[in-house]
């Protein structure tokens, strides 16, 4: 099969519209229909419903959504093993959710950087369902998740601690939960939003929802608004007084987890890279260090 019937089926997926896709994939809207078409005769079924400006997977299509996912990433795997340096003889992926990039992967990919010279990094933002099918699969090396899945087959470890604090661009001191103005509410897990369900339950309807924080402090730094931000991404802006914070609502302690196979091939390298993750902050200095 032709591997670029693969990859159409997934840009249509996520446009859900043939002339977008089109645009992205730098083809015409036939090449892309002709593509489709291809792989539904392959299949001998039907992979979307065609509707005018509303492009949506049938149940077949759905099902196929993740076996063609798949595909693309043993692909690119193989791809990259293979170009793989005689100085680089190990390649490890890591990946995580949005959120665990704003306040973890970020600077701990630079730390794993300069102290493990001889591993070619793979980093990538997944969805918790994704990194779990594809830690399942070993196509994954290291998951960096909040709600880590419990699967007899992953080792899950404690991996860091850190306090959500809320804060808002607006001055006025908020004593209630109803006096929070332009709350955007940002996705830190499944403990977070029982937590914030439980304890906030006055708290307005949030103007935005995101899952990622970066976006939220973005959006308050330019348009105003209150959030729920890790505190070392909140600090350097409490301090400068471009943020408040809401001293009157509670903070809530978040627990960051990694996650691998137990049988993965790559263990002891995996090991060691958690030793450092787990050895001090990510953001504290980094000491070269070859192997």
């Amino acid at each position: 099969m032709d591997i670029e019937l693969i990859k159409t089926f997934l840009e249509v997926k996520d446009c859900r519209h043939f002339g977008k896709a089109a645009e992205n994939l730098y083809l015409t809207q036939a090449a892309i229909s002709t593509r489709v078409r291809q792989l539904e005769r392959y299949f001998g079924v039907a992979l979307f419903h065609r509707a005018r400006n509303n492009i949506q997977l049938t149940s077949a299509g759905e099902r196929l959504v993740p076996h063609a996912e798949n595909m693309l990433n043993t692909l690119r795997m193989a791809k990259q093993d293979v170009a793989l340096t005689t100085d680089q003889v190990t390649q490890i992926s890591i990946a995580g959710t949005p959120n665990t990039w704003d306040v973890y992967i970020h600077d701990a990919i630079s730390k794993i950087y300069i102290n493990q010279p001889q591993i070619s990094l793979v980093a990538e933002i997944l969805s918790r369902e994704q990194l779990t099918r594809q830690l399942l699969e070993r196509t994954l090396d290291v998951a960096i998740l909040f709600d880590p899945p419990k699967v007899e087959e992953l080792k899950i470890e404690s991996l860091h601690m850190f306090n959500l604090v809320p804060v808002t661009t607006f001055a006025k001191a908020i004593q209630t939960p109803d006096e929070v103005q332009r709350y955007i509410m940002i996705d830190w897990g499944t403990s977070f939003i029982n937590w914030h369900a439980k304890e906030l339950p006055g708290i307005a309807i949030p103007a935005i929802r995101t899952s990622t924080a970066r976006i939220a402090l973005d959006l308050m730094l330019q348009c105003g608004g209150s959030a729920y931000l890790p505190d070392m991404l909140a600090k350097p802006f409490i301090e400068q007084g471009k943020l408040f914070a809401i001293n009157s609502l509670p903070i809530f302690e978040r627990e960051l987890f990694s996650a691998f196979h137990k049988d993965n091939e790559n263990e002891e390298r995996i090991i060691e890279i958690k030793n450092l993750l787990r050895k001090e902050d990510p953001e504290a200095p980094a000491i070269m260090n070859p192997l």
